[in-house]
Formats: C-alpha cells, structure tokens, sequence
C-alpha cells in the first residue's frame, strides 16, 4: 500500500517535532541547578534547610555529611577541584582553615547585610549561620552560686582536679579553645592547657560529658548549651539533675561559637550557591532555627531564636573576629598539652 501522507502533513510533523525539541532544551536550560552542601553542621537541622530551600526555590541540593576538621581538610585537598558548593561548618575554625586556603568566593553583600554584625567576618568570604554558647554544665546538688567558677580559666586551678569534665578532641571544644587563644594569647592559653590537663576527666562528646554530670562522675563539664535543651526538650535523663552556668563578663568561657557558610570559588553553580547561603541566613532559615528542635540561636539581625533560650544580648560575650580562630595552631598547642 502507498504511503498517502501528503507533504503539507509531513512538513507539518517535522515543524511540531522541531518545536517540542526546542522547547524541551529551552526548558531543560531554564530549569534549576542542584548544588553540593559539604555539611559539618548537624544533619538534622541542615536537611531542614534544604527542605525549605528547595521547596521555595525549586533547586536540588545534594549534602555530604561528615565533621567540621574532616570536611575542611577535604577541601583544602580537593582545592578548585572540589565539587562542593557550599561548606557548611558548625564551628568557625573549619572556616577559617578553607578560608586561609583561598577557596571561598566572597558572598554577595545582600547576604552579608541580613546577618547581625558580630556573626559576620570583617572581609565577607564566609558568614555566621547559627551560633552557640559556652557553658558551664553542673550538678546542682554539688554548688552554690557562690561555688561556681567565675571564669572558665578558674578551672585549670588545683582545686578543680577531677571535678570537671570536657571532650577535648571535639571542634566544639577546640573552638573554645581558638577564643581563647585569640583574646588571651598564646602563653595564657599555654598555661591555661597544662592546667586543663591536669584536671579534666575527659569525654568523647559533650553529651556525654554532660551526662556524665548528671551522674555525679563529676561535678561540672564545659559544653555548648544546646546539648541541655536538647535533651531537656526530650526525655532529660541525661540532664534534669544539672544547671547551666553562664560565665558572662566577657570571659573566654563566654565565648559564643558561630556556625559558618560560605560558597566555593570553584562552584560550577555560583549563582544558586549563593541563593543558599542567603536563604538560610534570611527569614526562612532563621525561622527554622526559631521554631525547631536543633536550640541553636539565630543570628540574622532581627531575627528571634528559640523562647527558651537565654538572649544573646544578655550572654555578654567576647567579641571575638570568627576569621582569626586558628584550628590548626590550636591542635598543635592541645596536642603538645597532651590533650590530643
């Protein structure tokens, strides 16, 4: 049989094919990138950022967990071959350490202008996200208010031998460990280390040192803060017999450590990158830190954390630059210490 398609129709299913064609490409360019969350920060609390992003802006967003030294060595490694976005860190010293490396394109100032200024660097690479508290976890039964250390540095005294507990090997602690070294310099916190060392029972986690307290295995531990609402906010067996000491004054046992995040110089999808960080750092990410369960405190100027929270306007914190926190001399001065 003769094929009676006339040429009028055949010319006219060629034009339609070359139409859907072009409007799947047209469609297919158009569409949002995904992007790769190198992500210290915790898991949970990261995914509900991404959720949140994504939803609202329709991009992908691929994270990679891991730790805030492991993940910063591993870029610093990668260098412009890394195919991470954006690095997320729970501590500022991982960000400083990329940082110093030259790796993070500056952030677009949008972004930098809707974080409070103490929970932004000076030169706009990288900018705070969240942030935390060093305290003072204790057994109630075992002081006064009197009793309590006036300052973080009390605890490297003799008469804290034994009686106080931390997790030396952890970023959490090494960024204390920064701001100190920062505000007080390196002799101080030489001094500060023998001291520590001969003192502290330690922990492999700062929930577990805050367990630990509420044991009475030992009378105190220095943590962050959200470690106790945390687990108060749940079941509180690893915290209802223990309160909270806030050092204030602006002690180095004050210090408030910011969560950072920057975008790679070697992105392949800056302009997405970017809309991330800013969105986190804007009213819905801020918000998630309000209303969820991570008792991280907000850092975006205006924004409102978390009702239980002591404000951190009333925590009297050093002020500390995020970007001069040192991991690396830090971990030669904690493992020269005999605490690593």
């Amino acid at each position: 049989m003769k094929n009676t398609l006339s040429f009028p129709l055949v010319r006219a299913a060629a034009l339609a094919a070359s139409f859907f064609v072009a409007s799947f490409s047209a469609s297919a360019q158009s569409a949002p990138e995904g992007i790769v969350v190198y992500n210290a920060q915790h898991a949970s609390l990261t995914q509900a950022w991404v959720d949140g992003f994504t939803r609202e802006t329709g991009i992908k967003v691929t994270v990679r967990n891991g730790g805030d030294t492991e993940l910063g060595n591993q870029l610093v490694q990668e260098g412009v071959n890394s195919p991470a976005d954006v690095f997320l860190t729970e501590n500022s010293p991982a960000m400083a350490l990329v940082d110093g490396a030259g790796l993070f394109a500056p952030l677009d100032p949008a972004t930098l202008a809707q974080v409070a200024p103490n929970y932004r660097t000076a030169h706009g690479r990288w900018v705070g996200i969240a942030a935390r508290s060093t305290v003072f976890v204790y057994k109630k039964t075992k002081f006064t208010p009197a009793q309590l250390p006036k300052s973080m540095l009390d605890l490297a005294n003799p008469e804290w031998k034994g009686r106080w507990g931390a997790a030396p090997a952890g970023a959490d602690f090494q960024a204390i460990v920064s701001a100190l070294l920062e505000l007080k310099g390196e002799a101080a916190t030489v001094a500060w280390l023998k001291g520590m060392k001969e003192n502290v029972v330690p922990f492999k986690g700062n929930s577990i040192a805050m367990k630990a307290v509420n044991a009475g295995q030992v009378d105190g531990a220095l943590i962050y803060h959200y470690y106790h609402f945390g687990d108060m906010a749940k079941t509180g067996e690893n915290s209802e017999k223990t309160g909270l000491h806030y050092f204030r004054n602006e002690d180095p046992g004050a210090f408030v450590s910011i969560s950072g995040g920057g975008v790679l110089a070697s992105s392949k999808h800056k302009s997405e990158a970017q809309a991330f960080v800013k969105w986190i750092t804007g009213k819905g990410g801020q918000e998630i830190l309000r209303t969820g369960s991570s008792f991280e405190y907000a850092v975006g100027a205006g924004a409102q954390s978390n009702r239980n929270l002591v404000p951190l306007a009333e925590l009297q914190a050093p002020k500390v630059e995020p970007s001069k926190l040192n991991s690396k001399k830090v971990s030669d001065l904690m493992t020269q210490a005999g605490l690593l």
